[in-house]
């Protein structure tokens, strides 16, 4: 499995860098074109979970004393699990669906379109069963009506607001903004200062040094996070596609490689300053986590209903908006409960999405030689 997801990370990501030199003066303009910063608000927040919250400050320990994780310091490694070279998968999907598929639309292929579409659906209910899993690793003593609750409370809001086109607009724009907020006053909280800041920005750069290590999975936490990366690559591409702003190729792939990650960068910093010092996170900032990381998850859930509704033709137009939310809702929330007491793995949606992959580009070959 490991050689088949080093396989195809090395093809995406060499696929990308072509691209991005061959045809890195063409512009790409999507259906609903917005700015640069409001691109990268709905592709941060669509892209990313409550994982991104929560997942450092556990694994930042794991990381220390791991030996496969030896050649660089815990930060650099958490970062490379997160940021920059990841993101090139999405680049490659968002160039794919803005100039490639209006013209060839081998995504509008009965099967293929079928199966992009359970993809999606899973990989939106896997999004759901993460928050599930690991809130009582956020939320002391929650009961279980409380966390399935809460779940089921999210679920039918990012449902809600998936009716409207507007709201992924607001909620990535307030979920991004709030994320800065948060970073800003947990670095403010203890002191840390600019010289606190850099010291810790200084360390990322230890993954910059060590990159190739990044590229095929070093251990089964790195297969797992290159599988999820590659499960959410295809439909995120899809999804923000639209929202390109015209700008060109080149200015896309940089600006997927390093927007993203700065805020990454800067958070994962601020999280192992607290790690290295032992500071407890208590009070308001624990909760002030759990509730923009319940957004993130928000924000995703409903970019991906909204993007499979829109692919299969389930919409508020056609079925009304009770008959709307509330199916999706009970298919969404089936799914979360199937990951919950099923061997079901976010890994096996990752091999489909490879599938896909090699499924289109020989399409794609066959379409050019017919051509």
């Amino acid at each position: 499995m490991q050689i088949i997801l080093s396989a195809a990370i090395i093809a995406i990501l060499c696929a990308s860098l072509i691209i991005a030199l061959r045809w890195g003066h063409l512009r790409c303009t999507g259906k609903l074109p917005v700015s640069l910063f409001t691109f990268n608000a709905i592709l941060f927040t669509s892209g990313l979970d409550v994982g991104l919250i929560m997942f450092p400050l556990t694994e930042f320990p794991l990381l220390e004393t791991e030996a496969v994780y030896a050649f660089a310091n815990p930060l650099a490694i958490e970062f490379g699990f997160w940021g920059f070279l990841v993101w090139g998968l999405y680049f490659l999907t968002t160039f794919y669906f803005c100039i490639v598929e209006p013209r060839l639309k081998l995504f509008e292929i009965s099967a293929l379109k079928v199966i992009n579409n359970m993809v999606i659906i899973a990989t939106c209910a896997f999004t759901g069963y993460l928050l599930l899993q690991y809130l009582p690793s956020y939320i002391a003593n929650i009961s279980e009506p409380m966390r399935f609750g809460l779940v089921m409370l999210v679920v039918l809001l990012a449902t809600l607001s998936s009716t409207d086109i507007r709201c992924v607009k607001i909620l990535s724009l307030s979920s991004t903004w709030l994320f800065f907020i948060l970073i800003t006053l947990m670095w403010l909280h203890v002191d840390m200062g600019l010289g606190g800041m850099a010291a810790m920005l200084v360390q990322i750069g230890e993954y910059f040094t060590h990159l190739h290590y990044f590229i095929t999975p070093m251990s089964e936490i790195h297969a797992f996070y290159l599988f999820w990366w590659l499960s959410w690559s295809i439909m995120i591409g899809q999804f923000v596609a639209r929202f390109v702003g015209g700008i060109k190729t080149w200015q896309l792939f940089l600006s997927l490689l390093l927007i993203p990650s700065i805020p990454i960068a800067l958070w994962f910093s601020v999280l192992y300053y607290y790690h290295v010092g032992e500071l407890e996170i208590t009070g308001f900032y624990s909760q002030a986590m759990i509730i923009i990381g319940i957004l993130f998850v928000l924000n995703s859930i409903d970019s991906l209903t909204r993007l499979y509704t829109t692919n299969l033709n389930i919409t508020v137009e056609r079925f009304g908006k009770r008959h709307y939310i509330l199916a999706n809702w009970l298919l969404l929330v089936s799914l979360i409960l199937l990951y919950q007491f099923t061997p079901l793995k976010i890994e096996w949606v990752g091999l489909i999405v490879i599938g896909i992959y090699l499924t289109v580009f020989c399409l794609f070959l066959m379409r050019r030689n017919a051509g």
